[in-house]
Order: C-alpha cells, then sequence, then structure tokens
C-alpha cells in the first residue's frame, strides 16, 4: 500500500476521554427511569453510539419503554460534565501533529460538541477544520453505518482503500470496515475494560494499540505490510 491518502480519527474515546463521562450519565439517567445498568455495561456494549440508539437497545431488551425526553435531559446534562470534566486522551497532539498525512475526524457527537471538547482540550486546531459529525451531515446515517466514513473520503478526496481509521469502539469499526476502511483499534481511553482488544479485533481492527505514541509507527509498519 502507497502511503495512506487518509487518516480518520474517531473522537470520543480516542481523542478525548469523553465515553467514560458519557457512560456514568447515561447509566444514572437510564437507571433512574427504571432498567438499572453499570456504567462497564454501557461502556462495553453501547460506546460508540448515539444515546438515542442506546435507548432504542436498552428499550428493545428489557421491554421497558423509555421516555423520549431522557435524550434532551442526557444532552443537557452532558455537555455540562464535559465541559467541567473532559481531557485529552495522553499523548493525543503530539500524535495527529506526527501524521503526516491528510487527516479529519469522524463522529457521533454533534458538531457543537466536538468543538467545545475539542476546543478545550486544545485538539481542534489540529484538523483545519475536517471534522465530520454524522448526527449533524444530512442524509448520513450515524455509526454503525459505514456513511459518516464515506463523506469524509469523499470531501477529502481519499481512497476507502488508503485510509487508516482510528477507532476505541465496535459499532465504530463496524462502520468503518464498511466504508472498506483499514481499521486500528484503540484501548487508551478511560471506559476500557478486560477484553476490550479481543472485541476490537473481531469487530475488524487489523491491529491494537493504547498509546498514542504508538499510532505513527503502526500506521508505517500496516503500508509496508500491506505491500508485501
Amino acid at each position: 500500500m502507497p502511503a495512506p491518502d487518509l487518516v480518520i480519527f474517531d473522537c470520543d474515546g480516542v481523542l478525548v476521554d469523553s465515553e467514560i463521562v458519557a457512560a456514568r450519565v447515561d447509566a444514572e439517567l437510564i437507571t433512574a427511569a427504571g432498567h438499572p445498568i453499570s456504567v462497564e455495561e454501557i461502556a462495553e456494549r453501547y460506546a460508540g453510539l448515539t444515546f438515542r440508539d442506546i435507548l432504542l437497545a436498552v428499550e428493545k431488551e428489557s421491554n421497558i419503554p423509555l421516555q423520549a425526553s431522557l435524550i434532551e435531559d442526557e444532552r443537557r446534562v452532558l455537555d455540562r460534565r464535559l465541559e467541567k470534566e473532559v481531557r485529552a486522551i495522553d499523548g493525543a497532539a503530539a500524535a495527529i501533529a506526527g501524521v503526516p498525512y491528510p487527516k479529519c475526524i469522524c463522529s457521533n457527537s454533534s458538531r457543537a460538541r466536538l468543538d467545545m471538547m475539542l476546543g478545550k482540550t486544545g485538539l481542534l486546531p489540529l484538523f483545519s477544520g475536517h471534522i465530520f459529525s454524522a448526527v449533524d451531515t444530512p442524509g448520513v446515517q450515524s455509526k454503525p453505518a459505514p456513511d459518516i466514513f464515506r463523506h469524509a473520503a469523499k470531501e477529502m478526496g481519499a481512497d476507502p482503500e488508503r485510509t487508516f481509521v482510528l477507532e476505541d469502539s465496535v459499532h465504530g469499526i463496524h462502520g468503518a470496515v464498511g466504508a472498506g476502511m483499514r481499521v486500528i483499534g484503540f484501548t487508551g481511553g478511560g471506559h476500557s475494560w478486560p477484553g476490550h482488544a479481543d472485541k476490537l479485533t473481531e469487530a475488524g481492527a487489523e491491529t491494537v494499540i493504547n498509546r498514542m505514541s504508538d499510532l505513527n509507527a503502526v500506521i508505517r509498519v500496516l503500508s509496508e505490510w500491506r505491500d508485501v
């Protein structure tokens, strides 16, 4: 494989350590609504999904109806918590700056939330406006659909087969693989659990890292390996 056309980063749990904050908020709200659920279960089973999709999955499995108003409650509470608590993943800024190829973000978070988190952590300028939000892009379904990855590749003029994606969730990996891209799994977020790396590999990640400092070396090795 020649030099990659594009490197795509997920944001939550990859660039910023927000998935653990979201898991705590979501577990609190869903438990209070009548379906007891742990932070660990939210992180393991639902990381990478929108809260709407999490509610739909929980309703289907539990047969407990959940109020649609929870979606707005979660947005309000989580935004407030993230503004206070979100931090960059260790080594993220250096790893992003070290990527010598075009790069962008593909996320299920809203563009407003992405701008807030990336701005707070100092990572926003590193992407030069190349940030794609599935929920704010017309005609695009959220991950695990492959839509946002295909949209980003088209906008960036990249061949999906020459694109690498860094993802921390099974759902995100399914979307990237569905878009025909190569995936590196990431387990360096605060929401990671025992067996996380195995789940990412089973979903389609070619390899898994837990330190951002390993990213660029892994991309180089995988690029060379495809050429063998």
